[in-house]
């Protein structure tokens, strides 16, 4: 038996992660082939196929071929899409959706979300796109898009949609039914207004009983129309249930007041649907404030732009835009697409991108025809669809169409995540399964307490209608939905992407925090730090010896020298160099003025000179370098000049950072670096870390986090996305800097900052516990109002009226609680 390992990636170009539907299904087809004895997976970032293969039964190029054909097969046959849509009024009607679509032949995955997005998996062999885009009709759902389409790729979960979530929000509607907006004749609001009517109705029929006015006939049609104004939605709402062999909360109230108005309770009846569409219209309401926010960042990028032809402007819309058109931005309008300024400087606002809150100054390249790669590039010359142009005249070139703009994919992935269910949401929905049959069990066996206990079949029907009302979870179903929502929410209005329900919730338990250092921490590139000359020498001669020597080199740390040093002098008469020459571990030499110059380090002049480095020399290389410095001496003609040091510094908002997350109970911060344990001591000393490790390699950094998972149980890793990505997908939570524009850190994060800076990294840790707090209350609220309620409904303590009070008070205070979200500010 023989091992052939290949790259996932490979095979399954286009899926998440290894654990997509589409790799088990792959293992499964290839261990069905003869010869193939056993497929698995092996590794990660990325994983490794592994196929163990008997020879002499198929060839090692056959196993390759059909594992290639089987990969190329599943790309083509299994599709996904996520769709905007309307009509998905709360979280029962959404998991509704899901069993419905589910229900589907071929329809393999579906998500919906309380936000407007449908997120569908399908076997393209048993369903076409024209059948998915009915089976989204029939369930009472409309379409926004573009065009008539339903937007997939084959095994696209990029979702890199044909059309443009960007900006054109036209709808069309698709399909027949009852607005399931709640909207009607009185526009978007009907609902609410029906339920008004209602109140207003009963109202008067109650003011009518107590003061004797008007005959009985009077205040009961008073009451009936309450009672039809009350239970109009309610009943379109439980028709659609009933159609689908469903019995839900709809359904179970408008039975509970069909029952009080049988025993004559017409008052009780009318007040139970008053209240209950009173508190779904209002939910609908509330919820909607969380969606708008989603809109509110499609809504970001312009649907025009100017385009510049031959010296004439041409104003088109943004998807005409190709990659190397020119666009000009006048002062104070919106930027149509991701890059590259090549005309013109301004301070642009990028706060609807980033989070930045100070507007960032952008220049133009030098050279406007050469290539220009939107992730490498500074970030002085990029420019991010959606921002906000300050007082003079841009001109752009394009780098991204608008559909792949950093803008539209961060729009898509908020849509995203709102499918993404948490793990508390996982344990209420797996609650509810058992804890609805349970209730209706046990109403239908309150029916029969007349049977045990002296009282007339009403009292025990009235009873049981009671206690219908009481036990309905409608306040636990949105607990949890709601606060997803709105932490999603207000992190993307932040600059801060955070791809779901788990990561939200994860965040918020972290004791430990791990980060990168290269490029994290620090800003990624060596800058000159000191400049320290012998004595009799001034620093400024030291520099005009270093820098035109050191411009000869094409070393990093020679750049840093002759930035650094040229900023020093800013003098541009410097003398040339010549005759540049690499000692292997040692340093460098050249000739300058007639005279030999040598900068290194203590090795180099050791042998040099065949004497010790002066003492003041070698004390002054060992403070910086006891201060994570790399530290060089120049030496000229038999001469010591001095001793110059480069070194990666600190962000500026590194240590104020950390100290806020220190403040916020991030008891352990972890450097993970992999340079000297020295420079790694020296830098963490510096910005308050905890624990400094050094000396790393990539798989280090990983077994690090292993050993960190193990200490604390839970822990994040935050970096740039690219390098760092395997210690990432180990840890809880895997957090990406400087995501606008690399699609790679949008991709493999887990929650990502937009801005390169750090500092919404306290923000998001903060939104992320206040998050997590609000699940937690929602969930006592609701699951504590069912459990007092119940026993009072039992013994007869509580009617239907309070119940039906307390029950849809208890949705209106989770949700309301849960919108606070939106409002969050870091401390």
């Amino acid at each position: 038996m023989q091992k052939l390992q290949l790259e996932l990636p490979v095979l399954l170009p286009d899926i998440p992660h290894e654990k997509d539907q589409c790799v088990d299904r792959l293992i499964d087809r290839l261990q069905d082939e003869s010869g193939i004895d056993r497929a698995h997976l092996e590794g990660k970032d990325p994983a490794r196929l592994c196929l163990h293969y008997d020879p002499e039964l198929i060839s090692l190029q056959k196993v390759k071929s059909i594992a290639k054909q089987s990969g190329a097969g599943l790309t083509r046959r299994f599709r996904h899409s996520l769709l905007d849509v309307k009509g998905i009024r709360h979280a029962r009607h959404a998991r509704r959706i899901e069993r419905d679509l589910l229900d589907r032949e071929g329809i393999l995955e579906a998500v919906a979300s309380v936000a407007g997005s449908l997120r569908l998996e399908w076997d393209s062999q048993l369903i076409s796109e024209a059948d998915i885009q009915n089976a989204v009709q029939q369930s009472g759902l409309t379409l926004v898009e573009d065009a008539g389409t339903v937007p997939s790729e084959a095994h696209d979960h990029d979702h890199d949609h044909d059309h443009d979530h960007g900006h054109d929000h036209d709808e069309q509607e698709h399909g027949g039914g009852h607005d399931h907006q709640h909207g009607g004749f009185l526009g978007e609001y009907t609902e609410l207004y029906f339920a008004i009517g209602s109140g207003v109705f009963w109202l008067a029929g109650l003011l009518l009983s107590l003061t004797g006015f008007g005959a009985e006939w009077v205040t009961t049609a008073l009451f009936i129309i309450a009672l039809i104004l009350g239970g109009y939605f309610t009943l379109l709402e439980a028709i659609a249930t009933i159609r689908q062999g469903k019995f839900e909360i709809d359904f179970l109230m408008l039975v509970a007041a069909a029952g009080a108005a049988a025993l004559g309770k017409w008052e009780e009846a009318a007040l139970l649907l008053f209240l209950f569409s009173l508190g779904h219209a209002l939910e609908n309401y509330a919820m909607n404030r969380a969606r708008k926010s989603i809109t509110a960042l499609a809504e970001l990028a312009p649907p025009t732009a100017l385009l510049k032809r031959q010296d004439e402007l041409e104003e088109v819309a943004v998807e005409q835009l190709a990659v190397g058109d020119i666009i000009v931005v006048k002062p104070n309008s919106k930027i149509a697409a991701d890059g590259v300024v090549i005309k013109g400087n301004s301070a642009v606002n990028q706060a609807p991108i980033t989070g930045e809150s100070v507007p960032v100054n952008k220049y133009a390249v030098s050279d406007p025809n050469q290539e220009q790669d939107l992730q490498t590039l500074p970030a002085e010359h990029r420019a991010f669809a959606g921002t906000i142009n300050g007082s003079n005249v841009l001109e752009i070139k394009v780098l991204k169409p608008a559909r792949d703009s950093t803008l539209s994919r961060l729009v898509t992935m908020v849509k995203e995540a709102e499918t993404q269910k948490s793990p508390t949401q996982h344990l209420t929905d797996k609650f509810e399964r058992y804890f609805v049959p349970a209730v209706l069990v046990l109403v239908a066996l309150l029916h029969f307490a007349f049977l045990v206990i002296d009282e007339p079949f009403s009292a025990s029907f009235y009873r049981a209608m009671a206690v219908l009302v009481a036990a309905s979870p409608c306040a636990l179903a949105i607990s949890t939905p709601s606060a997803v929502l709105a932490g999603v929410a207000r992190a993307a209005r932040q600059g801060v992407l955070i791809k779901g329900g788990r990561p939200l919730e994860d965040l918020g338990s972290l004791n430990a925090v791990a980060f990168d250092k290269t490029g994290t921490l620090t800003e990624g590139k060596p800058k000159l730090t000191k400049v320290v000359p012998q004595k009799g020498v001034s620093e400024e001669e030291l520099l005009r010896v270093a820098v035109p020597v050191e411009q000869l080199s094409d070393h990093p740390l020679a750049a840093a020298i002759v930035e650094g040093g040229e900023a020093i002098l800013q003098d541009d008469a410097l003398p040339k160099a010549q005759g540049l020459e690499a000692l292997t571990a040692r340093g460098i030499k050249a000739q300058l003025a007639g005279k030999t110059v040598h900068i290194g380090n203590r090795r180099l002049f050791r042998e040099l000179t065949g004497e010790a480095i002066p003492s003041d020399i070698d004390r002054t290389m060992s403070e910086l370098e006891a201060g994570g410095n790399t530290a060089m001496i120049v030496h000229e003609d038999g001469r010591y000049l001095g001793v110059i040091s480069v070194m990666d510094v600190a962000r500026p908002e590194a240590k104020t950072t950390l100290q806020k997350l220190k403040e916020r109970g991030i008891r352990r911060m972890i450097m993970l670096t992999g340079d000297h344990q020295k420079v790694a001591d020296a830098v963490g000393k510096e910005l308050g870390i905890t624990d400094p490790m050094g000396s790393l390699l990539p798989e280090d950094k990983v077994a690090a986090i292993e050993k960190l998972k193990q200490e604390e149980g839970q822990v994040a890793m935050v970096g740039d996305g690219v390098n760092d990505a395997p210690a990432m997908a180990r840890s809880t939570v895997g957090i990406a800097m400087g995501a606008a524009g690399s699609d790679v850190a949008l991709e493999t994060a887990d929650i990502a900052l937009m801005a390169d800076k750090l500092d919404n990294l306290p923000f998001a840790i903060g939104l992320s516990r206040k998050a997590k707090g609000i699940i937690k209350q929602n969930l006592w609220i609701s699951l504590g109002m069912v459990a007092i309620l119940v026993p009072l409904t039992l013994l007869g303590v509580a009617e239907i009226g309070p119940a039906v009070i307390a029950h849809e008070g208890s949705t209106l205070v989770v949700v309301g609680n849960a919108l606070r979200l939106l409002a969050y500010k870091s401390k």
